[in-house]
C-alpha cells in the first residue's frame, strides 16, 4: 500500500492536488488498516484524508530546497527501471 505514496516535494510543475489527495489517501488506508471503511467509520475516514491533504499541502508550500526541480518523466523512467530490475531479480530466483 506505501509504494503508492510518492515523493511530491520539488517536482516541476509541482504537485497537483490529485496527487496531494491520493498520497493522503493513500496514507490513512495504511494507518487505518482500512482499504475502504465500513459506512459507520466513512466521514471520519474521508475527514482524515482531507486534513492530511491540508496538511502536506501547508508542508509542501513551506518547504526550502536550493536543488534544481526534477522532471516527473525522467523520474517515472528511473522508477521503471528499479522496477524491471527488480524484477528481472524475481526472475533469476524463480
Amino acid at each position: 500500500m506505501c509504494r503508492n505514496i510518492k515523493t511530491l516535494h520539488n517536482f516541476a510543475p509541482p504537485a497537483t492536488e490529485e496527487e496531494i489527495h491520493a498520497s493522503a489517501l493513500q496514507f490513512v488506508r495504511k494507518v487505518s488498516g482500512f482499504t475502504k471503511p465500513s459506512q459507520a467509520n466513512e466521514a471520519i475516514f474521508d475527514q482524515a484524508v482531507t486534513d492530511v491533504a491540508e496538511i502536506v499541502h501547508a508542508l509542501l508550500d513551506q518547504l526550502v530546497t536550493n536543488a534544481p526541480a526534477r522532471d516527473r518523466e525522467v523520474e517515472k523512467r528511473k522508477a521503471h527501471a528499479r522496477y524491471a530490475r527488480r524484477a528481472a531479480a524475481l526472475q533469476d530466483v524463480a
